[in-house]
């Protein structure tokens, strides 16, 4: 069982990276299905989630090379293959990615009804919707997506849910029209950074879409892909949670490869907490001189606070002066983390869809567990506050969305070390043999 223990810290210091951002990478790596042709994608982050995503592109006839350790070159070798592997497929979430670019290159597709966290319900339905809008003849049988098409046509799709938009969603059916008939236009479209992101490569390859990154995205439908050179956007929630490091261990830490303008609301909420920040280009400081300030917490979808920064700033609450209210109305029962919060000292109740956090709480190590990948990052973040050792288990959680975390930490003056290298999540056994190499 991989773990991470972590000792309490004094006030961190020093500078960190930011990758590329997983939820950009993923989505783009499943876009290649449909070019023809070499991509290379620049600045890819070694994670357990980019492995797996490699392994079942390699499964549906995608040559998947890491060229240096934050390139990655992508080439369809064969377009026979229409299934996603089982085991990888439910495994992970964004394997739902490749429905879309199979679909429209390929005519069909196979696809298991993916996993990945457990953070409560997250329906796939406006994933069908769209498709299906655009022509495609969808059946659900033995936990599988059954989806084929002759030839997908344009449609105006409207893609709002109960809890709004719907970024893998949206990123589906944008790239399965790049290939369709006509014209697509998607109302309620997902607006994250990923989104735009996912729509410059497709650009960059040929494809004819405008408004991404906007609630209105229009895709002119193309005959073809051609590969191309891309370098993905900074990591937004990896530069959040490192931004948190600083504040809760009341440290400064610079943050080199960041997009200040992807964390509008995370450090809207940072600075009513009392965290200060400092941003020139692509560079930020990040710092905390005083105590922490409670505040209320509500994630939203993009523009508001991301729902994946939500358990990392709930363990800045729990040692934050007052009374906090957190709400997520992305993944309202996205609360796994409060139990191990709370045997770390923290007293936080839940209310119905909400938690309510009592600060500031005097921290303690223990063994705890991570639910989840942000969840685990949280009690990272919460170790790094209390007094003693704390041990997060389930660490395989935490590779899936953050490259050696240990190292990263260590290199700002944590003490934190990884105990156990057993692999036991999806790309677990490349990730330590690329380890080994380095």
């Amino acid at each position: 069982m991989v773990r991470l223990a972590v000792v309490g810290s004094s006030p961190l210091h020093g500078t960190i990276r930011i990758n590329g951002a997983k939820n950009a990478c993923l989505p783009i790596m499943a876009a290649s299905i449909m070019t023809e042709g070499r991509s290379v994608l620049m600045d890819v982050p070694c994670l357990a989630d980019v492995h797996a995503m490699g392994d079942i592109l390699r499964a549906l006839g995608v040559s998947v090379q890491r060229l240096t350790d934050k390139r990655l070159s992508l080439e369809v070798t064969g377009d026979d293959q229409c299934a996603c592997p089982h085991d990888k497929g439910i495994a992970m979430r964004a394997s739902i990615c490749v429905l879309g670019p199979l679909l429209a290159r390929r005519g069909e597709a196979l696809v298991p009804i993916p996993g990945g966290c457990v953070l409560g319900d997250r329906p796939i339905d406006l994933h069908l919707k769209g498709l299906k809008a655009l022509g495609a003849t969808i059946r659900k049988e033995n936990g599988l997506i059954h989806a084929f098409a002759e030839r997908l046509r344009g449609a105006t799709i409207y893609l709002g849910g109960p809890r709004g938009s719907t970024c893998l969603g949206t990123a589906n059916v944008m790239m399965a029209a790049t290939l369709a008939e006509g014209t697509t236009v998607i109302e309620h479209a997902a607006c994250e950074p990923e989104i735009k992101d996912l729509a410059a490569y497709l650009n960059a390859c040929g494809a004819r879409i405008s408004g991404a990154g906007t609630s209105t995205v229009t895709i002119e439908g193309v005959e073809r892909l051609t590969g191309c050179t891309h370098t993905v956007i900074p990591d937004r929630i990896e530069a959040g949670t490192f931004a948190a490091v600083a504040a809760i261990t009341g440290g400064e830490i610079v943050l080199e490869n960041v997009c200040p303008s992807h964390m509008a609301a995370t450090l809207d909420v940072m600075d009513r907490m009392g965290v200060g920040f400092e941003a020139q280009g692509t560079t930020m400081r990040v710092w905390r001189d005083g105590p922490l300030r409670a505040t209320d917490v509500n994630a939203l979808p993009y523009p508001g606070l991301p729902t994946d920064m939500q358990p990392q700033l709930m363990a800045m609450l729990t040692v934050a002066e007052g009374v906090s209210l957190v709400t997520d109305m992305v993944y309202p029962e996205r609360f796994a983390q409060v139990a191990e919060f709370n045997r770390l000292g923290a007293d936080i109740t839940r209310e119905g869809p909400r938690a309510v956090v009592r600060g500031p709480a005097r921290l303690t190590g223990a063994p705890v567990r991570a639910h989840d990948l942000r969840g685990g990052a949280g009690l990272i973040l919460a170790g790094l506050a209390a007094e003693g050792i704390t041990e997060v288990e389930d660490l395989w959680h935490v590779d899936r969305g953050y490259e050696w975390i240990e190292e990263r930490l260590r290199a700002v003056g944590a003490g934190v070390a990884r105990v156990g290298s057993t692999p036991v999540a999806p790309g677990q056994t490349e990730l330590f043999r690329l380890r080994a190499a380095s």
